[in-house]
């Protein structure tokens, strides 16, 4: 039994190869996979009601008692495969184990996809005697090999993050690797097993080699198709920012309406708060803040019906916010640490003080624009400072809360008074008041300083949010 591994999975997909490398692995002394153990239609293989007396009432009540038996009860190192579609509760009981060896099949998924084709078309999954094989060209769906494709890469990222995030490595297998046998004895000695093949194993046969042109009934619309699909994510807008938590201490709760806040720093916090604040008689202090995860879902389980919602600001008038509130002031709220660096070190061209009466426009647009050249680097993780939620992106704070909350509403802060009223309605709330227009208190107001290459850079630095959430130009 290896040192560092006591079992095994092979993460992998129909039409990958995973039925040939699973015969190599089973060919190798001291190694057996048991199939797909957890495939939610059968346990291990069609026709097979059990894996070492463990049947699949059983299998689906406790899926970590079936991998226990596997790794326990088989002779030598046991495992089995694993594919995105199996029962999703077996995913982190493995990635989480260090103990767990990691196989990763892999194959180009157009390839995978029209032998999946086929094999619908034709019945046959396996090849032993190519005597028997039977051809049938596939027809390829473009919408259907687009949501093929999205689901593979997504559960491909999943894991590769899983992986990186327990620093744990796998063992990485192309299709085309499969007929190696010095690739499948590297993967043995990975294993940390003593057993070696002396040939691979030829009983399955590869099904369909021909080239796709002769195996795609309707060929040249299937290379219209994949020519429209963007291979390299050349259209995407790139995002350096670390992935976020649900940052679930700062969400607000009413006492008594069942309507939960899940604020963006530099949006309009405090109104919203007094509008939720008022559902309830008015006292903010009444409200419930810094929760912990526990006391959340309580509080759900108290308010059955409950929404949830936040509040999205325009990118230009965020970011002047989140200079103004969190660098230009010097009072509560304020990151004096950051404010403190970016004039020394960054030269951001503020007081070292509050502004006082003689700050003018002029030279509050430029400061705020050195600001923008500071986020723009900030969130492409070009400075040793961290990304502070202030001036994050909008759609990164939204992905952390959907790890334990997603928001049942997204609301434009120009939409407040009609929607915020309109969702405490839904939720029960027979008197539901309009939120207070936010005002712009700075010590310049935007609208005295906007203009295109305020719009234009703040575009530059929050693309992403103009892509998400469609935004336009600043109205005043």
């Amino acid at each position: 039994m290896s040192g560092t591994f006591d079992h095994f999975v092979m993460f992998a997909e129909m039409r990958t190869g995973s039925n040939f490398l699973e015969a190599n692995l089973n060919a190798i002394p001291g190694v057996t996979c048991h199939g797909e153990a957890f495939n939610p239609h059968f346990i291990g293989y069609p026709n097979r009601d059990e894996i070492l007396g463990m049947g699949m009432a059983a299998r689906d009540a406790d899926p970590a008692a079936l991998i226990a038996t596997i790794r326990d009860r088989t002779e030598g190192m046991g495992g089995f495969r694993y594919f995105h579609d199996h029962d999703p509760r077996v995913f982190d009981l493995v990635v989480d184990d260090p103990r767990c060896a990691k196989i990763v099949l892999t194959r180009n998924p157009v390839d995978s996809y029209v032998s999946w084709k086929i094999a619908q078309a034709t019945g046959q999954w396996k090849l032993t005697d190519v005597r028997k094989r039977k051809d049938e060209p596939a027809a390829f769906d473009a919408a259907e090999f687009s949501a093929h494709l999205e689901a593979l890469q997504a559960f491909q990222v999943r894991l590769m993050n899983a992986l990186q995030r327990s620093g744990q490595t796998a063992f990485y297998v192309a299709y085309e690797d499969l007929q190696d046998l010095a690739v499948m004895n590297g993967l043995a000695a990975w294993l940390g097993v003593e057993g070696r093949l002396e040939e691979l194993d030829q009983k399955l046969k590869r099904q369909n080699p021909a080239g796709l042109e002769e195996k795609v009934a309707n060929f040249p619309e299937m290379e219209g198709a994949l020519a429209r699909l963007d291979r390299f994510n050349l259209s995407r807008t790139p995002n350096f920012e670390p992935r976020r938590g649900p940052a679930v201490p700062s969400y607000v709760a009413a006492a008594q309406a069942p309507l939960m806040y899940l604020p963006v720093r530099s949006g309009p916090e405090a109104e919203v708060r007094a509008w939720l604040a008022a559902l309830d008689g008015g006292d903010e202090e009444a409200l419930l803040t810094r929760l912990s995860q526990k006391e959340l879902r309580q509080w759900k389980r108290r308010h059955a019906g409950h929404r949830s919602f936040t509040v999205i600001r325009h990118p230009v008038a965020r970011a002047h916010a989140a200079f103004c509130e969190r660098i230009l002031a010097t009072g509560e709220g304020s990151l004096s640490e950051i404010r403190r660096i970016l004039r020394n070190r960054y030269k951001l061209p503020i007081p070292a003080e509050a502004p006082g009466p003689d700050w003018g426009a002029e030279a509050h647009r430029t400061a705020f624009l050195a600001f923008l050249d500071f986020v723009k680097a900030n969130l492409a993780g070009q400075t040793a400072l961290r990304i502070d939620p202030s001036w994050s992106t909008q759609a990164a704070l939204i992905e952390g809360m959907g790890q334990f909350a997603l928001p049942d509403m997204v609301v434009r802060e120009e939409d407040m008074a009609r929607w915020l009223p309109m969702l405490a309605r839904s939720a029960g709330v027979k008197k539901a008041p309009e939120p207070a227009v936010p005002q712009d208190g700075a010590i310049v107001p935007l609208a005295a300083f906007y203009d295109d290459e305020v719009e234009a850079r703040v575009q530059d630095v929050y693309q992403r949010d103009y892509m998400i959430f469609g935004y336009r130009r600043w109205r005043r």
